[in-house]
């Protein structure tokens, strides 16, 4: 009984963790008004972040990996993953 109680709250825990990560992970449609690859910031007009509880507008975001910073050109469309790294608002992913 106690080790199908132990597989029980494992796989809730499993299950909580992948809906979490789904969450985390989702995409936001806007476009690039400015890329300052030397200060590593992106300013784009967003649709709602909905990860963030943010409505739609226009912001600078931090853009830590290099390569992210190759892909964002200014007046481009582009869907992209916004999160909180250490306080700050930044772009993780790019598609």
């Amino acid at each position: 009984m106690k080790s199908a109680m132990i597989k029980i709250g494992v796989a809730a825990l499993f299950s909580a963790s992948a809906a979490f990560g789904a969450f985390a992970e989702e995409f936001t449609k806007g476009v690039v008004n400015k890329v300052d690859a030397k200060a590593k910031k992106v300013t784009i007009k967003h649709e709602d972040l909905k990860n963030l509880d943010m409505p739609a507008m226009t912001m600078v975001f931090r853009v830590e990996d290099a390569a992210l910073i190759d892909k964002l050109k200014e007046g481009s469309s582009v869907e992209f993953v916004a999160e909180r790294v250490n306080g700050k608002l930044t772009v993780t992913e790019v598609k």
